[in-house]
């Protein structure tokens, strides 16, 4: 009887703890949905290498709402002027895709640039950031040009 009982009682935790196994394990490509809306991009920066002062870059960042409800971007902020932002005006549908276009104008600008944009939306994640990040070089070192020392005269002819 002892052992009928013990026998019954193993097979009982053995099939409770099977179940508890296999209802853990997820692919691990598998995607948990987020009540609400959710921004996703598929690149959160972007590297313009080197440019000349003056030279205007743009760049155009996709973004997935992964999430169950619309979202809506209701504006984006930059870290400087020199950051012009465009972005999906219309609500983008849960599975959906949209962009967010940043247009940066090097003007005035000299050396290691990082143009944050943030992009305020109901997403359920909160605010999400995107960055342009690059190095603008003077024109004359640009085009592999020395530049004229201060103190130079041309000689009188």
């Amino acid at each position: 009887m002892k052992k009928a009982l013990f026998l019954a009682l193993s097979l009982s935790v053995m099939g409770l703890a099977a179940q508890a196994q296999t209802a853990a394990v997820k692919p691990a490509n598998a995607q948990t949905k987020v009540a609400g809306p959710q921004i996703q991009f598929e690149e959160m920066k972007y590297d313009f290498g080197s440019i000349k002062t003056g030279d205007v870059v743009e760049h155009t960042f996709k973004f997935k709402n992964v999430g169950t409800q619309p979202l809506v971007i209701s504006n984006i902020g930059v870290s400087c002027g020199c950051t012009t932002p465009d972005w999906t005006k219309e609500p983008v549908m849960p599975g959906k895709s949209g962009t967010v276009t940043a247009k940066f104008n090097s003007a005035g600008k000299m050396g290691i640039q990082n143009k944050v944009l943030t992009i305020e939306s109901n997403s359920a994640g909160g605010n999400a950031m995107v960055s342009l990040v690059g190095d603008v070089k003077d024109a004359a070192a640009a085009m592999n040009v020395a530049p004229l020392p201060p103190t130079y005269r041309p000689p009188l002819t």
